[in-house]
């Protein structure tokens, strides 16, 4: 009786460990799954995805978001993107944003620029061009050179700064390996006011480039440079105007008629003399 007594209560003993333990468990389990964070399917790059290509509903793949980690332009269904022509490069398994589209009508080039901007082609050699070490994506100044009708020297002023470089010659993507190549043509991104000065900038002097580092931003104010300044010659200084101002006195009209008036004795008398005697 013993020995039964003593695995009866074995037996009841893992039971109950067993209940206490599942119960633990289910509550662990539970705690973890409200805690994990909740996600969303989102449409992202299968491969590589180059700016100026259709998207092929084979290069796009779908991947979880955290909910909680707003980003805005989400994409969750590939219908949405299959067709469009990217603007901008999107890495492998990085979500692909509506931003990033260009519209259904944009192809090549086009499709790279943003609304409101537009794209114009610079002539440039293998000196303006920096060698061949302009490539898409950099960000260069531009700088003219020319003889202003009202100044009597030739000088080099600063057009535009931090201007995008879309395409250098037929390539719209940089080369992998950084490898500079001389070409004839670079076309930037710009505004349309800064168009019109390019354009004239081509048409009245010698266009040059100024590569930036890609992080610097900065548009500071630079004035013009020229051939005195080159040379080390201080400017004259002018000088300044001083005006003489003629002093005119002013006239004073006489009175025609002197009044005197005299009190003696509390009477009063009153004596008119002419100003100017006849």
């Amino acid at each position: 009786m013993g020995t039964r007594r003593l695995g009866f209560a074995l037996v009841a003993a893992l039971v109950i460990s067993l209940g206490i333990t599942s119960v633990f468990y289910a509550r662990i389990t539970r705690t973890q799954a409200s805690a994990r964070a909740k996600t969303k399917r989102i449409v992202a790059a299968a491969v590589a995805l180059q700016p100026g290509t259709p998207i092929s509903a084979e290069n796009l793949t779908e991947i979880d978001w955290p909910v909680n980690v707003p980003l805005e332009g989400l994409i969750e269904k590939k219908e949405e993107v299959t067709g469009h022509v990217l603007m901008y490069a999107v890495a492998v398994q990085q979500p692909v944003l509506r931003r990033d589209l260009a519209s259904s009508a944009s192809l090549g080039l086009s499709a790279k620029i943003p609304d409101g901007m537009r794209a114009t082609a610079v002539k440039t050699n293998e000196v303006t061009n920096i060698a061949g070490f302009i490539f898409p994506g950099s960000h260069v100044d531009v700088l003219v050179t020319l003889k202003p009708e009202n100044i009597a020297s030739t000088e080099t002023r600063t057009v535009l700064q931090n201007v995008l470089v879309l395409s250098t010659g037929t390539k719209m993507d940089p080369d992998p390996n950084g490898k500079p190549e001389n070409v004839n043509v670079v076309t930037l991104l710009v505004t349309p006011e800064q168009s019109e000065k390019l354009a004239l900038a081509q048409n009245q002097g010698t266009i040059h480039f100024v590569l930036r580092n890609g992080g610097d931003s900065a548009s500071p104010d630079v004035r013009p440079v020229d051939i005195a300044e080159l040379a080390g010659i201080a400017k004259k200084q002018l000088e300044p105007v001083v005006k003489h101002v003629k002093q005119v006195a002013a006239v004073v009209k006489l009175p025609e008629v002197y009044t005197v008036e005299t009190v003696v004795n509390g009477k009063i008398t009153v004596t008119k003399f002419p100003a100017k005697p006849e």
